[in-house]
């Protein structure tokens, strides 16, 4: 296994421990992915090199979708791409509400190098690039602090021309967040950023200094994306890998709602593909039933076409570079094998890794996996996460602390309604299934 550090191990454990996806590492035990290595690799150069890309994830419960899509934000991160990840739901995040996708957007922004939000390290690396491009050109000295600012705020412009054709107020804010900040006053420059971001609410002090007005509406927010993508490309990010997580959640809204989400995820989808947005990688997850059932992607049949795929032939010559992916979902093979190098990760850092390895070997990855399937009613796909967090808070902690414990003498596999999702709950035939292992 390739060298981890102490802190990226302890990170991924931690995760898997709590029955979370890690925010990171995830290339440490991705298994069944190879097969969209070359077509995800070949869509971050088209989006790094000023292309944009619209790809759809399927797959049940449990099959990964979020996993998948962590993955690809690593392999982002590593191409200088930024990433954020926005859950759509009904309250939080309604899709027919754009402006309220770029808020949590903008929230969730982040780089290899800041976390969440990193809107304003984005911000402030664009206007220091700004400033560098003026005086290469050699034509304002750099102790002209008056003749400085002049030619970074015509920089600016030309930089936004295309977008202050649809969204003046853009570059508007941006200049009013840089006057603030050089003035020392703080407040105004964190107010206007936040408007910048798409927060509501804004004081109306702050947006009589930047020159703007009201609050980012449905409309305004796709070309405020429009322009946050020249900034990121400028401050030397090429792109924004942007994930919409369970867009399914649309099937239970009201039907009006559905609809007019369904037409905003359409206008996105043909905004990618016009080439509005340069830089832009966008990918949704979705399970089956919301790409082929009546309360989905199948009520408008513009974006049904769009979307449309045959997934009829056989998932081994499914074509990865196609506008919808599938994932395969988890068989016990595939657990054992994601077991194993969760074990290897685990063991490691163990000061017991013999005893690790020697304890918890294959057989008994395999007795865990299809016990934890069993409690889940035979159903493989959806048990990934319990497995994963049985075997390192059950299993794989007490065989490092505790050097009498045998896990094949020593512990009986429980179930239990409350540590479930709804999807396991659905899927277990009781609330509480005690499996001997």
């Amino acid at each position: 296994m390739t060298t981890v550090s102490p802190a990226r191990r302890r990170e991924v454990i931690d995760a898997l421990r709590r029955g979370a996806v890690p925010s990171a590492g995830l290339d440490l035990f991705a298994v069944g992915l190879n097969r969209f290595d070359a077509a995800v690799g070949e869509d971050l150069d088209t989006v790094a090199a000023g292309g944009s890309v619209f790809k759809a994830v399927r797959g049940e419960y449990g099959s990964g979708k979020t996993f998948f899509a962590r993955w690809v934000a690593e392999r982002a991160k590593r191409a200088n791409l930024a990433t954020a990840e926005v859950q759509i739901s009904e309250n939080e995040t309604p899709l027919h509400r754009l402006e309220t996708v770029y808020r949590r957007l903008t929230e969730r922004l982040s780089t290899a190098t800041f976390p969440p939000s990193a809107l304003r390290a984005i911000v402030d690396g664009w206007f220091y690039a700004l400033e560098e491009d003026v005086l290469a050109a050699g034509e304002v000295a750099a102790d002209d602090a008056e003749a400085l600012d002049r030619a970074v705020d015509i920089l600016l412009d030309q930089r936004l021309a295309t977008v202050s054709r649809s969204a003046p107020a853009f570059a508007a804010a941006l200049r009013g967040y840089r006057t603030a900040a050089a003035q020392g006053d703080s407040a105004t420059a964190d107010a206007v950023l936040a408007w910048l971001g798409g927060q509501p609410h804004v004081a109306a002090s702050a947006r009589r200094v930047a020159g703007v007005r009201g609050d980012l509406d449905h409309f305004a927010a796709l070309s405020f994306l429009q322009g946050l993508l020249a900034v990121l490309r400028d401050s030397g990010h090429p792109g924004l890998l942007l994930v919409l997580d369970e867009v399914e959640t649309l099937q239970r809204v009201r039907s009006d709602a559905r609809d007019k989400a369904l037409n905003a995820l359409r206008q996105l989808i043909d905004e990618v593909h016009s080439g509005r947005f340069p830089g832009l990688y966008l990918v949704i997850t979705g399970t089956p039933a919301f790409y082929e059932g009546p309360q989905g992607v199948q009520r408008l049949a513009p974006l049904a076409q769009r979307l449309a795929v045959d997934f009829t032939t056989d998932p081994r010559f499914d074509n990865p570079r196609a506008v919808q992916i599938r994932l395969p979902g988890f068989t016990v093979d595939s657990l054992i094998e994601l077991g194993g190098r969760v074990r290897d990760l685990y063991a490691d850092g163990s000061v017991a890794s013999e005893r690790v390895h020697r304890l918890i070997d294959d057989a008994y990855l395999g007795e865990l996996a299809k016990a934890v399937a069993g409690g889940l009613g035979g159903k493989v796909g959806v048990a990934p996460r319990l497995f994963l967090k049985k075997l390192v808070g059950e299993v794989l902690d007490r065989v490092d602390q505790f050097p009498e414990f045998d896990p094949r003498q020593h512990y009986a596999l429980t179930l239990s309604a409350t540590e479930m999702s709804d999807v396991e709950r659905n899927a277990s035939s009781a609330d509480a299934v005690a499996l001997d292992l």
